[in-house]
């Protein structure tokens, strides 16, 4: 199934669903700040799981007390695409459950 990109208005209204989230470049980031590395590792963990349910994946940097995100879609060219949102909508999520900001 091929994956279209996202014009740069539609990225724009999915990102005001997602406060914290930016377009940088070609890719949508965000960076987590957490009470201590552990609860940060534990976040890794808890995106891997999704990124593997996705079978989409992103470069995911983990930092003593910080975890960041940068994806976009390969199959598309390096463009931003719903899979690059869903996934971003998935670590949202999972990051309020592990008390990141």
């Amino acid at each position: 199934m091929a994956v279209e990109p996202l014009s740069q208005k539609e990225i724009e209204d999915r990102l005001s669903e997602l406060p914290g989230w930016s377009l940088d470049g070609d890719r949508l980031t965000r960076t987590y700040r957490l009470d201590s590395h552990f609860a940060a590792t534990a976040l890794v963990v808890h995106v891997a799981r999704i990124q593997e349910e996705l079978g989409h994946h992103s470069e995911l940097t983990l930092g003593y007390d910080r975890v960041s995100l940068a994806v976009n879609t390969h199959s598309a060219g390096g463009a931003v695409t719903d899979l690059d949102v869903e996934l971003a909508r998935r670590v949202e999520a999972a990051a309020h459950v592990h008390g990141a900001r």
